[in-house]
């Protein structure tokens, strides 16, 4: 009898278990309010990408030469007339574009721009951005995302 009593004890009520089963699901729920809290409390700025950036010293460039920048989106480019920031951002709805073999092209939508930024094809509605190029005082180039210039404006140095 002594065993058959113990066996009773050993063995979980339906009611002991839904309580279990509750607190278990408390805990787990109070301990996810709680994280979600915590968490909001910390802040999760993106400041993003600078829009000022260096490049390098201009005696770097050879005459002809293209350096794309996939971080900053630009791709720079020394041409006899001096040095060009172009955007990688196409004017469409703002996909990144990719140099092709007759200027750039974006993977999107299809628009298709020569090697100035010019568009020549698809539902791009104007050019690529140009940017303004300077020489930083450390003798660097610099380019300023924030100051868009005219298309064919080349920096000389």
């Amino acid at each position: 009898m002594e065993e058959k009593k113990k066996k009773q004890d050993e063995k979980m009520s339906r009611r002991s278990f839904l309580n279990k089963l509750s607190a278990a699901g408390i805990t787990v729920a109070g301990a996810a309010v709680a994280y979600t809290q915590l968490k909001f409390m910390k802040p999760t700025v993106d400041y993003g990408i600078d829009k000022v950036f260096r490049v390098g010293k201009p005696d770097k460039f050879k005459t002809g030469s293209v350096m794309t920048l996939e971080r900053e989106k630009v791709v720079i480019i020394k041409a006899d007339q001096g040095f060009a920031a172009i955007s990688l951002i196409c004017t469409h709805l703002g996909c990144t574009v990719r140099p092709s073999g007759a200027g750039f092209e974006c993977p999107c939508h299809g628009s298709q721009f020569d090697e100035f930024g010019l568009n020549t094809g698809g539902p791009a509605p104007t050019p690529l951005d140009w940017y303004q190029i300077s020489l930083a005082p450390n003798g660097e180039l610099e380019v300023d995302k924030g100051i868009i210039i005219d298309m064919g404006t080349y920096y000389k140095a």
